[in-house]
């Protein structure tokens, strides 16, 4: 098996964390999670509210997949952390469903916990596959 190629994309900031912005490996892209930052401009405040974050996130998840040539469509799983679960979770939902096509969503786990980076309210990391 060939060794995983790790994507650090131009174009995009760096990562907030110490990683690749993707990694894919026998078909599989593994992508790092994302905030509501904006990407040409990653030193300006988040959005206010987690509707705005949630759609920033997803936008980011979007343009990640695009810059491999991939679309959402593509994404087969994404893990969801929320700071305020029991507030946000409705909301974060109602946002999260716009993103993908009914009958065509990916599997998802939604985590509560105490705090993200940059003090974001939602992170969202994603799975795809290539065709």
């Amino acid at each position: 098996m060939p060794l995983p190629r790790r994507h650090i994309l131009a174009g995009f900031p760096p990562t907030v964390s110490p990683s690749s912005h993707a990694v894919e490996a026998d078909g599989w892209v593994y992508l790092t999670g994302q905030f509501g930052r904006d990407l040409d401009d990653p030193a300006a405040p988040l959005p206010d509210g987690i509707t705005a974050q949630t759609e920033g996130a997803l936008a980011n998840l979007a343009r990640t997949l695009a810059s491999l040539g991939l679309g959402l469509e593509h994404v087969v799983s994404c893990r969801v952390y929320l700071t305020r679960f029991a507030e946000d979770y409705a909301a974060m939902n109602a946002s999260y469903a716009k993103a993908f096509a009914e009958g065509a969503r990916p599997t998802r786990t939604c985590v509560g916990v105490t705090a993200l980076a940059l003090g974001a309210l939602v992170e969202i990391e994603a799975v795809a596959h290539r065709p």
